[in-house]
């Protein structure tokens, strides 16, 4: 192995690591937040203005349960690149939501954490990109380890 290489490699597992930690934790807690408060998570959502009211009910009483899940899978490695490919998924779905939120200028709570969520707007936006980079960064480790595994 080259040193330039080896040098990549070994910043790859706390880089790896950090960022497992830091979106795996984020969902867990997102999850955690919202599992036992599906009504009040439906209303977060419909304050949205974008989802009909039983789609609304559906995606309070299912996300909280994929973050937690897919954070899992993350902090536990178990399904790593499933994990982290629905992270970028989820993380996009959530930039798309929010800028068109932003757009249309409705102020309301994110909904993301209960009853600790903040306000809808750039700093909302920010954190998110940073996740959604973030995943997309274990995301593409992970499928450079299963391609290498492979060869």
């Amino acid at each position: 192995m080259k040193p330039k290489q080896l040098l990549l490699s070994q910043l790859n597992l706390p880089l790896e690591t950090l960022a497992r930690l830091t979106v795996g934790g984020v969902l867990i807690w997102s999850g955690l937040t919202k599992i036992g408060h599906p009504l009040e998570f439906a209303r977060a959502i419909l304050n949205y203005r974008l989802f009909p009211e039983s789609l609304a009910l559906l995606g309070a009483i299912v996300l909280p349960w994929l973050e937690l899940l897919i954070g899992l899978g993350l902090i536990t490695r178990i399904f790593r690149q499933g994990a982290s490919f629905l992270a970028v998924c989820l993380f996009g779905g959530f930039i798309v939501i929010i800028t068109i939120t932003i757009f249309r200028g409705i102020n309301t709570e994110c909904g993301c954490f209960g009853s600790l969520s903040r306000q809808v707007g750039l700093p909302l936006l920010i954190g998110d990109i940073f996740l959604w980079i973030t995943s997309l960064y274990l995301f593409l480790l992970y499928q450079k380890k299963s391609g290498l595994a492979s060869h």
